[in-house]
């Protein structure tokens, strides 16, 4: 018995000693050559997938690209006569346009995206090679039309320029009855006749330190009165950046950027009337707009008796859209919204002014979800709900005042679908007649012509490519149904979906949705370590819903991993009390949910090991990816930060005070990664590019510092010249390799040698 029991005693050591090396092994050099080959070996393979189509100006006619073998192809439909070809002959283009380049250009490969028809569709325009050129449907001719012009910066607040650009502006705006011009000199509002005769200024309050913008000049359409925006200047911040390795020159590069951050004192907005044939200055009370973080450009009402606009305040939990007198300068609130949390301006707000404003389309969450209201503006009262129910508006797409009805889309109708599929309906002012356009079991993207009399319609899922067809609006019969996507040879060449996963929320019954990434040669009798990719941003909600040849996941997944991602509480498209999870706690990311997420997992997968996860991300997500190891160091064992807010008060001003709020207060030190870095238990790789123009460079370096005081090991990795971002392919490898390392225990290969023996075993 005893020699029994000590032959299977010796039979299990031995068992215990070989199986790993009967194993394959992991994290190799042939992995990462597979891991990095997937994108190129299965692009191209999903033949006929539709990007989103363009209708061409008001006519029944779209164009789309769509891939085909060997690269892509433009193709033009006609909706009116259901027909589709392709949209100009690839062969002659290609042909023409490596004359003009002096170079070989495939027709299956053009370099360019996107085309505009021209002269009534005989030609198209496209851009490439720094100019745009314009083909000859018919000549199957090119000519360059003129050099690509630069992309202007996004707008910003009404001072932004400062008040020189003002006192310097050479520009005027005519009155609708073109008679007279208004414009800015030496910081005051100047008018002027169309023939320069007579000429006056209607203020003399503005200085540099209290300027009029000409952005802000408004003409009232009886061109009797101007509204204007005076701005007194706050605190104008500059980061200032250093190119360690600029590529034309040896020494380093100096420049500054205009950020603000949270706490700095903002410009300040006042909205002015000018009585044009009085020469008189109206200033408006300021009792119902007294601390704008934004305040829009005024708009006049059509029949001149009033000009709105809309004031976000700072702290982002009042916001009204205020009518002013255009006689008196009296102001009122035609609507206000002060949440106890925070109006979610970014993504969430909507406004549609009916029968020249007496009446308003709004968007809100006041009964919980995000919804739309028709609102008295006499009174600011809801005169009726327009949509009801425990599901999320996700846009407007047209209001139809004629026929007194809202194309919008939504998400969550219907209880058996994911919540976060966008599907696209029609509903009358007045909450009756609500009309799906789309259906089935997949996430859509619809696009209407002008007329609204057809649209396009592309679905899918994950594991569904993707469809496009034309339909009706009127009936919603199809018209066409345009392109089915084949993945036959993807399939083959060992493509496979994720697997989409639903557990339970810190409540007990709210659904958190993620996807599974699994190893191409998954063997389920193995335990694999995780990796979650975490964006935790409140901004919107980022795990993928629609079908995919390729994601980055996969790649970092043939490693030897499973990797997650989900979507937690505070994040948004779900209902109001979801995303408040997020108010004044950035550092909870969701956390509690997504760890029941992992733990669910792992109770019917054996193979996933929950005692080796790791997190990384980017930006929001490099926050939450320290944030992580930090405040939750019994879960995540490893961790990747690129570019991390990791202190909310370094960061831009509109991100942070919008979800943290104002003034600045404990929560902000209670979720900052520098304040609490001293808790670090983990392996960390912290990430940043030197010239990072999204979060200030610092706010890493911050960590650093608080990590070398606390006496923490970490990994650090700087790359120069690199803005706002994981590193690229270099960062990409190095994080990589640091999971394989911590998570797989393996040294990864010797990048230094040109071959490697295979990994060493701890």
């Amino acid at each position: 018995m005893k020699t029994s029991k000590s032959r299977l005693l010796i039979l299990v050591l031995v068992l215990a000693l070989v199986l790993p090396a009967l194993l394959p092994a992991q994290g190799t050099r042939a992995d990462y050559e597979r891991a990095g080959g997937l994108r190129e070996k299965w692009q191209g393979l999903a033949v006929n997938l539709p990007e989103r189509p363009s209708w061409i100006g008001a006519t029944h006619r779209f164009w789309y690209r769509k891939s085909v073998l060997g690269g892509t192809e433009f193709v033009l439909v006609d909706a009116d006569k259901a027909s589709k070809a392709p949209a100009f002959d690839h062969d002659k283009l290609a042909a023409a346009l490596a004359v003009e380049l002096k170079d070989k250009v495939d027709p299956k490969k053009l370099p360019f995206n996107t085309v505009t028809f021209v002269d009534g569709e005989k030609a198209v325009q496209f851009e490439t090679a720094a100019f745009r050129w314009k083909f000859d449907l018919t000549a199957g001719t090119i000519v360059k039309v003129g050099p690509v012009e630069p992309r202007r910066p996004g707008g910003g607040g009404l001072g932004q320029g400062g008040p020189p650009a003002e006192a310097a502006s050479a520009e005027f705006k005519t009155s609708p009855d073109g008679k007279w011009e208004a414009g800015i000199r030496s910081y005051n509002v100047l008018v002027r006749s169309k023939d320069k005769k007579t000429e006056f200024a209607l203020s003399a309050d503005g200085s540099e330190g209290n300027y009029y913008t000409y952005r802000s000049l408004a003409w009232s359409a009886d061109s009797l009165k101007i509204a204007a925006v005076r701005i007194k200047p706050g605190y104008h911040r500059f980061l200032t950046y250093i190119e360690s390795s600029p590529a034309d020159q040896l020494q380093p590069k100096y420049s500054e950027f205009e950020y603000a951050k949270p706490g700095d004192v903002l410009d300040l907005d006042q909205p002015v009337l000018f009585l044009v044939e009085d020469r008189k200055r109206v200033d408006v009370d300021n009792v119902l707009f007294p601390n704008p973080y934004d305040l829009t450009t005024p708009v006049w009402r059509k029949d001149s008796r009033a000009f709105t606009f809309e004031y976000n305040q700072r702290g982002h939990q009042v916001f009204r859209i205020i009518e002013v007198d255009g006689a008196t300068g009296a102001a009122r609130a035609v609507l206000s919204e002060e949440p106890k949390t925070f109006f979610c301006y970014s993504g969430k707000k909507y406004r549609f002014d009916l029968a020249d404003g007496k009446e308003t389309i709004w968007m809100s969450e006041r009964d919980g979800w995000n919804h739309l209201y028709v609102i008295d503006a006499a009174t600011g009262a809801v005169k009726n709900q327009i949509t009801k129910g425990p599901w999320v508006v996700r846009g407007v797409d047209k209001v139809d005042e004629q026929a007194g009805q809202v194309y919008f889309q939504a998400s969550g109708m219907d209880p058996k679908l994911d919540p976060y599929f966008v599907h696209y309906y029609r509903i009358n002012f007045d909450g009756s007649g609500l009309t799906p356009l789309t259906q089935g079991d997949a996430n859509h993207s619809v696009a209407y012509s002008s007329d609204m009399a057809y649209y396009t319609d592309i679905w899918s899922r994950l594991d569904l490519p993707p469809s496009l067809e034309v339909r009706r609006t009127l009936d919603r019969q199809a018209v066409l149904r345009v392109e089915n996507t084949d993945i036959t040879a993807l399939v083959k060449a060992g493509w496979k979906a994720p697997e989409v996963f639903t557990a339970k929320a810190r409540d007990g019954k709210t659904d958190i949705w993620g996807v599974i990434y699994r190893p191409l040669n998954f063997n389920p009798g193995k335990k694999y370590p995780v990796i979650e990719n975490i964006y935790a941003g409140p901004q919107g909600s980022f795990v993928p819903k629609t079908f995919s040849a390729f994601n980055a996941m996969q790649s970092l997944a043939e490693l030897g991993f499973i990797v997650i991602q989900t979507d937690g509480m505070g994040t948004s498209n779900r209902s109001k009390e979801f995303h408040d999870t997020c108010w004044r706690d950035l550092g909870d990311a969701g956390f509690p949910d997504r760890i029941l997420w992992h733990k669910a997992v792992a109770a019917k997968y054996h193979s996933y090991d929950i005692t080796r996860v790791g997190i990384y991300g980017t930006s929001a997500g490099g926050q939450s990816a320290l944030g992580g190891l930090l405040f939750h160091p019994e879960f995540y064992k490893a961790g990747f930060a690129a570019c991390g807010c990791h202190d909310n008060r370094m960061d831009k001003i509109w991100w942070n005070e919008q979800w943290m709020g104002w003034p600045l207060g404990p929560a902000y030190a209670a979720s900052s990664n520098v304040d609490n870095a001293y808790r670090l238990k983990g392996k960390l790789l912290l990430a940043v590019g030197e010239m990072d123009q999204n979060v200030d460079p610092a706010s890493t370096y911050q960590v650093v510092n608080a990590l070398i005081k606390a006496d923490k090991v970490f990994d650090l990795l700087v790359i120069p010249g690199a803005g706002h971002g994981s590193g690229g392919v270099y960062g990409d490898r190095k994080r990589n390799d640091f999971f394989v390392h911590h998570l797989l225990g393996v040294d990864p290969p010797d990048w230094n040698k040109p071959e490697t023996d295979g990994p060493e075993r701890k």
